[in-house]
């Protein structure tokens, strides 16, 4: 039995003075807040990992975590930080009545704490919370630091000169200034925000599979050594405390990484700019309220994925989003209908192949051509055709072609690196098709 964790744990009311709360249900449900506190680093590490500007006391990051009932499943919902968010009428410090009132998700804490930020997470939700966690940029990079770092697999380089992370493809093993820039990076791409939520929930799952598989758990000194780190400045409601996060321990030893679920609340159509609020996003009506159902009622995000699907090399490109044209190259009846078929069930837009064999000699290998500008579409189909050459042809357009040669092998599956989650949809993914294979 391991005591005295609890040591540092800084303690906030978060519930103080909470009526019509949701009803509880089964399983055990936490907000996890990361807040851009940077006072413990140095000045050292604030111009090492580009954190020198002033923070905004506002939420980072919220996370609802839920554990369920049996301690089997665990599932992490990201809230978007810009979500559009109304706050009841409420009595300020100086006893004004501020009447309700429309902001950001993440502003709460800004104008009401901990106990703002909870009740309005629950309103909007209406999942009951039974904790409250907060940690700040310090916290994080202890605990990274701590487990010996976490390992993160991307299938291109990422670079974002506002964050300072430069990280090449492929496999990397990060320290704790390092994972802080990957989880905070919001200039690798178009997807601002919500890519960023995809990466944090990578790094998640990255962290809860170094957690498990490195005896952390199991052994008692190495578990109180990290927690004693974590503890150091991490905040939380007072009725949480060092048997609390021993129990929580025992329940994350028993997890796997197929039996972890990460979501994000599906949204509706594009970001709006409001006038006083700037950028938001809102929660999809329909899509999203079957997500905290699920929470509610100690279920699944989504149906068990295939086991396969999960170990299928990661694309950089989702194959829904790459158009294919298949002709004939081997002089073999069928071959390419063939090819064609296996893309479509791989998930890629195949539109169809030419009919017969391509006129002239047969082609001893098969060929992509494409466009430079869609090189990324090109490569992540070529991952799907073992052995194809790939051949840039300029001005072809966003189609690929590929021309099946006599070398051609089977259609291999793949799955894409970031989930696509388009507005309105879900797109949960397990543990196991967001850690490094």
């Amino acid at each position: 039995m391991v005591t005295g964790v609890e040591t540092g744990i800084g303690r906030v009311d978060a519930f103080k003075g909470m009526r019509n709360r949701p009803r509880g249900g089964d399983g055990l449900n936490f907000l996890v807040v990361g807040t851009d506190g940077r006072d413990k680093l140095t000045d050292a590490q604030k111009r090492r990992f580009h954190l020198g500007g002033d923070p905004c006391h506002c939420t980072d990051t919220l996370m609802l975590v839920h554990l369920s009932a049996d301690r089997s499943r665990a599932g992490v919902v990201s809230l978007p930080r810009d979500s559009y968010a109304e706050v009841p009428a409420r009595r300020e410090a100086g006893g004004r009545l501020r009447p309700q009132h429309a902001i950001k998700l993440n502003a709460a804490y800004a104008e009401g704490g901990p106990g703002l930020t909870v009740q309005t997470v629950e309103r909007m939700t209406g999942v009951h919370l039974d904790h409250y966690l907060e940690i700040d940029f310090t916290t994080f990079m202890r605990t990274v630091d701590a487990v010996g770092g976490v390992e993160i697999c991307t299938v291109r380089p990422l670079k974002d000169r506002y964050s300072g992370l430069d990280l090449p493809a492929g496999r990397s093993l990060l320290n704790g200034g390092q994972a802080l820039q990957y989880v905070r990076s919001r200039h690798l791409d178009a997807s601002a925000d919500l890519g960023r939520m995809q990466r944090q929930q990578r790094f998640l799952a990255s962290l809860l599979q170094r957690i498990t598989s490195s005896g952390v758990l199991m052994n008692p000194v190495r578990f109180k050594g990290v927690a004693d780190a974590v503890l150091r400045s991490v905040r939380a409601d007072a009725g949480f405390g060092g048997g609390d996060l021993t129990d929580l321990g025992q329940a994350l030893r028993g997890l796997r990484t197929q039996s972890t679920e990460y979501a994000s609340v599906p949204l509706q159509g594009e970001a709006e700019t409001l006038p006083g609020l700037g950028s938001t996003v809102r929660w999809d009506p329909v899509a999203a309220p079957k997500l905290f159902r699920a929470i509610r009622e100690d279920r699944p995000f989504a149906p068990a994925t295939d086991p396969a699907k999960a170990k299928a090399p990661a694309v950089d490109v989702p194959p829904h989003r790459i158009q294919v044209q298949v002709d004939d190259g081997s002089g073999r009846r069928g071959t390419a209908a063939a090819a064609a078929r296996a893309l479509r069930a791989s998930g890629f837009a195949a539109t169809g192949t030419r009919g017969g064999a391509a006129p002239g000699r047969p082609v001893a290998h098969t060929v992509i051509t494409y466009d430079p500008h869609w090189d990324r579409s090109a490569r992540s189909l070529a991952a799907a055709l073992p052995g194809a050459r790939l051949r840039p042809v300029a001005g072809q357009g966003a189609v690929m072609r590929v021309t099946v040669g006599r070398d051609q092998r089977a259609v291999r599956p793949v799955r894409a690196a970031e989930p696509d989650r388009a507005p309105g949809t879900l797109g949960a993914i397990t543990g196991d098709q967001a850690v490094c294979p």
